[in-house]
């Protein structure tokens, strides 16, 4: 009988501290939805961007991404954009997808410009850029070496 008892206090005090660890981890994974606006911008690639990614003014995250689809009239990726209520951002403002580290991780920036005027919710964002392909840059740096070697040996 001692025994079943002390089995069903180190039960619950197991079922506790997880509890415990639940809640911790739910307040700071800052997975709770952001208020705020929608806006959208059309890549030509979005590389591993994904719903969930933050987008980042500076470093500072200003909002995520809500979603990324194919539009079907210009094979273009639209992605859609949630900002936090308080942060207006010119219509002039760029948007580029970039790398947190050589491992992975995306997150789209933002490059707000000088415009008076700003984007609306529900807005576009008209400059925008892809994210660089590693593999591709090292194939033309590569490739120029090559035909830089390819001239020094013919004007020799």
């Amino acid at each position: 009988m001692k025994r079943s008892i002390a089995e069903t206090v180190l039960g619950a005090i197991v079922i506790i501290a997880a509890g415990i660890f639940l809640v911790y981890s739910a307040k700071t994974a800052d997975v709770t939805t952001t208020d705020g606006y929608i806006i959208t911008a059309d890549f030509s690639s979005v590389g591993g961007l994904k719903s969930g990614d933050s987008v980042q003014i500076s470093g500072v995250k200003v909002g995520n991404i809500a979603n990324v689809e194919l539009m079907q009239d210009t094979y273009l990726a639209r992605v859609y954009m949630n900002i936090r209520n308080g942060y207006k951002l010119p219509t002039d403002t760029a948007a580029l997808i970039s790398s947190e580290s050589l491992l992975g991780g995306q997150y789209l920036a933002l490059e707000p410009g000088a415009d008076e005027e700003m984007i609306e919710p529900n807005g576009n964002i008209q400059y925008t850029q892809a994210p660089q392909n590693l593999e591709q840059l090292l194939g033309q740096f590569i490739f120029s070496m090559q035909n830089d070697d390819d001239k020094g040996s013919k004007g020799e």
